[in-house]
């Protein structure tokens, strides 16, 4: 039984915490708030957003191989408008984009890096337009899919979430992957990922729960097990928070890792029990991806300490087979959960 002085002592840290994180999350706001500058309209369409539409942010850089399929699976899913970020594309990304009538496009060519990996500047468009909407973030290589994904869609889904009063829906990132080197796993521009690369890792995770923000943190699949086999603790981070129904004084804390304030970290079950959750198929290894690692061992503008990974991006260079006898052929989001990859938590 503890003490009053320990009582004491354990009030004090746990409000100095508490603090420390609400100061974290106001200047990350106002880092936002700042970033407004480095972003010039291409086409603001914002002015169609209604009440109730689904919203998707994100910070896009070259990625006209995935684009097309990538909004029209989530435009099947039920987003409405998507509000994007271009860094300096090269590619026709540009153009692509304000040519689509449900897309709002920013452009700038300041340091993703620098701009917290894009945070900063996605943001400040959620502040400015996500506010009372549910909204997801994602990254160009990341499809979502959760339970029943393929028969109901987001807004029912998202009015499931509001009726059993949360406010956001993890989801685990699951690395995808061909059965032969990357270089094999070609596609046409817009063509659908999932036709060459049909491969994961059934198992390998490691999942703990960071105890300053209560966030969890997820380890493991082909990453870890190819590429980061004697650190595994600097393999890439695979739990993500891309659903949300967004108030303006949310913030992102690391890509979308964790969000502050804290609580918004919850999207797990904590009395045994199991919440919702879905999945995010990561489509990073198409064979671009070994120019683009040569390009980004360059640029070093995708991680805080860059020098770290240039091991990695050698291994990715050097293209490699992800596909193992362990591996699991990509099937129905049953099969996922049965794995335990994913979780209607009560939804039926």
């Amino acid at each position: 039984m503890k003490g009053p002085v320990q009582k004491l002592s354990a009030f004090v840290s746990s409000a100095a915490q508490a603090y420390g994180l609400r100061m974290r999350r106001r200047r990350h706001l106002w880092r936002s708030f700042r970033s407004r500058h480095a972003l010039r309209v291409v086409k603001d369409r914002s002015g169609t957003i209604h009440r109730g539409d689904i919203l998707c942010f994100m910070t896009v850089r070259n990625e006209m191989l995935r684009l097309p399929h990538f909004l029209d699976h989530h435009r099947k899913l039920g987003v409405d408008h998507f509000l994007i970020v271009e860094n300096d594309s090269t590619d026709g990304t540009r153009d692509y984009l304000a040519a689509q009538a449900d897309v709002s496009l920013w452009t700038t060519k300041a340091s993703y890096k620098l701009s917290r990996f894009g945070l900063d500047w996605v943001t400040w468009l959620q502040m400015r337009h996500g506010h009372g909407h549910w909204c997801l973030t994602l990254d160009a290589d990341e499809l979502l899919i959760y339970p029943y994904w393929e028969t109901r869609n987001l807004p029912a889904l998202t009015g499931w979430l509001d009726d059993q009063g949360l406010e956001a829906m993890g989801a685990m990132m699951l690395d995808l992957y061909p059965e032969g080197p990357l270089s094999e796993a070609e596609i046409a521009a817009g063509g659908d990922p999932l036709t060459v690369m049909r491969w994961f890792d059934a198992g390998n995770y490691a999942v703990q729960v960071q105890d300053r923000m209560g966030n969890l943190w997820i380890q493991g699949g082909p990453r870890a097990r190819l590429f980061f086999e004697t650190e595994p603790r600097r393999a890439p981070t695979l739990n993500k928070i891309p659903l949300v129904r967004w108030d303006w004084r949310f913030a992102y804390v690391n890509s979308t890792h964790s969000m502050l304030p804290p609580r918004m970290n919850a999207v797990y079950a904590r009395d045994g029990g199991e919440q919702i959750s879905g999945l995010l198929l990561h489509t990073k290894f198409l064979p671009e991806i070994i120019s683009k690692s040569a390009e980004e061992k360059t640029r070093q503008q995708h991680f805080a300490n860059s020098a770290l990974y240039e091991g990695y991006y050698d291994s990715v260079m050097s293209d490699p087979v992800l596909h193992c006898a362990a591996s699991e052929r990509l099937s129905s989001w049953r099969r996922l959960e049965a794995l335990g990859l994913m979780s209607r938590g009560g939804w039926i």
